[in-house]
């Protein structure tokens, strides 16, 4: 079966969706404001332990969603959405074959996006909808390739198209494609693999 790749936030989207999603929780249940003053020294601490690689991205993001089980979260998935669904970028609805979005992104906010615009299937980081935090590993890097194998006999599958933002945290990804898309300033930008990576690594 012949398919494309896509990563969501950046890529599908201009912004990051989490983040995003964060801020819009804020603004629509400003009650959340109360909560700040021991969420952000909590936060500010995490970040800083993560830098100093003592914990991982993933305890990291762990921490971020705290917030999900003190908001209505079914409704505010779907405001955000009712908001931000304009914002896809077109190009995206043009595409040909079998789409495969793989992201980092939580479930609870990518499902009814996937719905919304036909994901063939959707791969993201999953999380416990009453706590918030992470089952699992966080969506990213090699997790996406692992996923990816999870979900599908990679003997079975020929990845045609693979798109995403970042260079550096999608090569796992990108190295499974016959044809490389980063996306720059919301436009398409081909590249070749071997010209940007060697063994596996950014060049330069």
């Amino acid at each position: 079966m012949n398919i494309d790749i896509y990563d969501f936030d950046k890529t599908i989207v201009p912004f990051d969706s989490g983040s995003l999603f964060c801020g819009y929780c804020l603004l629509h249940y400003p009650y959340l404001i109360l909560f700040l003053p021991i969420a952000v020294p909590v936060l500010l601490t995490a970040a800083i332990l993560m830098i100093l690689k003592i914990i991982r991205f993933t305890d990291f993001k762990k921490i971020c969603f705290m917030f999900v089980p003190l908001i209505p979260l079914d409704k505010a998935v779907k405001g955000f959405w009712d908001r931000h669904e304009k914002d896809v970028h077109k190009w995206f609805y043009k595409r040909e074959r079998y789409s495969v979005v793989i992201s980092a992104s939580p479930d609870f906010l990518l499902n009814e996006i996937g719905d919304r615009l036909g994901f063939d299937k959707l791969i993201c980081t999953r999380h416990n909808r009453k706590t918030g935090s992470i089952i699992g590993e966080n969506c990213r890097g090699e997790e996406k390739v692992k996923r990816l194998s999870q979900e599908f006999d990679m003997t079975d599958i020929n990845v045609i198209n693979v798109y995403s933002d970042s260079l550096k945290h999608d090569r796992p990804i990108f190295s499974l494609g016959k044809n490389c898309y980063q996306i720059v300033n919301s436009k398409i930008v081909p590249f070749k693999y071997d010209e940007v990576y060697t063994n596996g690594d950014l060049r330069g």
